[in-house]
């Protein structure tokens, strides 16, 4: 008998889910599988979180952060529930890390030097394209459930009004409450784009007219 030690069983999370995922398909005899490579045998964990993010914003966006169930964002991802107290230590963790890189791609855009117009458009083309943080915000202020969240940083367009962007007159939170407003609108309330304007709200026209509608409106805040 050899004294040689065998691999060592591999007791990550991640194994230990693929490997209960492979007993329950393995019990049906109808459908034989050829045994997986050794490299599929251990998921990703970069891929594993990146799908349990993906999953539980849309949950959160179908259903708000009080709706959405551990268990249904681990079915959406296809992956074990265990997998998110792990990564995140539960669904609060979930939403903190969904706001931490919303904020990364925020500062990749929400530049100082670029004019306000422009970065109010480019607000707007993230919302059309991906409208599930439109939704989500929504949620919250339907149902009053989020985790504790700290005042909205208005430093931004406090510079912008000192450099004229933004008239004397107007305070900067009711700009940004009005301007939040104005991109998320056809998100949330698409069946009034339809009654006013008479326009898909997921069609290029109204992509292009809405898009240069807010560039002249926020040009005129100065």
């Amino acid at each position: 008998m050899s004294d040689k030690p065998g691999p060592t069983p591999d007791t990550s999370p991640d194994a230990r889910a693929a490997s209960s995922d492979g007993r329950e398909a393995s019990s049906d005899a109808r459908c034989p599988r050829r045994a997986p490579r050794p490299e599929a045998r251990k998921l990703d964990p970069e891929r594993s979180c990146r799908r349990l993010l993906e999953a539980a914003l849309d949950e959160f966006a179908a259903k708000g952060f009080a709706g959405a169930r551990v268990q249904d964002i681990a079915d959406r991802a296809g992956l074990n529930k265990q997998l998110i107290a792990y990564y995140f230590g539960g669904k609060e963790g979930l939403w903190n890390e969904l706001s931490r890189r919303w904020a990364e791609r925020e500062e990749s855009f929400n530049q100082p030097d670029v004019p306000l117009d422009e970065v109010m458009a480019h607000y707007l083309h993230e919302a059309l394209d991906d409208p599930r943080g439109s939704r989500l915000n929504a949620w919250v202020g339907l149902t009053g459930a989020e985790p504790e969240s700290g005042r909205e940083d208005l430093s931004d367009l406090e510079c912008r009004k000192a450099a004229g962007e933004i008239a004397e007159e107007l305070d900067p939170g009711a700009v940004l409450l009005l301007l939040m407003g104005a991109v998320s609108a056809p998100v949330v309330t698409p069946h009034l784009v339809r009654s006013v304007l008479g326009m898909d709200p997921q069609s290029p026209e109204f992509r292009e007219l809405y898009t240069e509608q807010l560039r002249r409106i926020v040009r005129r805040l100065g």
